[in-house]
């Protein structure tokens, strides 16, 4: 698959890596010079300039590409790049990076195909931690590991169980879960899951497959 990532900062740089390694290709789109250097040094293909503006997101090969992500840390920047991806038959991805309010996200919501608010995340990660939790959220997100979300059906051998009590194949790690229509963030030890939630787990690219089918009750054991 192809993907163009609008952003080499902290969030882009990694995402980018994981494609790669994964195989996809990966264009960046970097207005920063020195950045954009560093990805190039990575290998990557770069398109030097604003990542907000449609002719530059077009040398990019937007029309081409499965989906674009705007992970800038200007939320304007990146609420552009999803109106031109989306525009160009693109998935589209939303990097909030500062407090907005309910009614706003929503209006993001409604824009884009997916929010991600690393900050957000970075935050209720240290709280569970503060709370005898024992997620490792960031730390063990490497390039060998892939990441997925995974919808819980009402049939679910999981619904009613804590987050804590499931056993994954190959050591997969529940990093995220949200109720349905809500944001995902860090779950506590104690959260509970139900139909409709959604999962989000990090696992070895050869089992994830075995994690989807667990979660989902398809001929897995809990």
């Amino acid at each position: 698959m192809k993907f163009v990532i609008v952003g080499f900062g902290r969030v882009g740089k990694r995402t980018a890596r994981i494609l790669q390694s994964e195989g996809h290709e990966v264009v960046i789109v970097e207005r920063d010079a020195a950045k954009a250097d560093r990805a190039r040094e990575e290998e990557f293909s770069v398109i030097e300039g604003d990542g907000g503006d449609e002719g530059t997101l077009e040398q990019a090969g937007l029309d081409t590409a499965d989906a674009v992500a705007g992970v800038t840390g200007d939320l304007n920047t990146n609420f552009s790049v999803c109106v031109v991806g989306e525009a160009h038959g693109c998935r589209t991805v939303l990097r909030v990076s500062k407090e907005v309010s309910d009614e706003l996200y929503e209006k993001y919501a409604d824009d884009v195909d997916e929010i991600i608010y690393p900050e957000r995340v970075g935050a209720a990660g240290a709280k569970t931690a503060l709370l005898g939790g024992d997620f490792n959220v960031l730390a063990d997100l490497t390039e060998s590991l892939s990441i997925a979300s995974v919808g819980v059906p009402e049939d679910s051998p999981v619904v009613g169980k804590r987050v804590v009590e499931l056993e994954l194949p190959g050591e997969a790690r529940i990093y995220a879960h949200g109720r349905d229509s809500e944001p995902m963030t860090i779950p506590l030890p104690q959260t509970t899951i139900e139909a409709g939630d959604s999962i989000a787990v990090m696992a070895d690219p050869d089992v994830l497959d075995s994690v989807r089918a667990q979660i989902r009750g398809e001929g897995a054991t809990v």
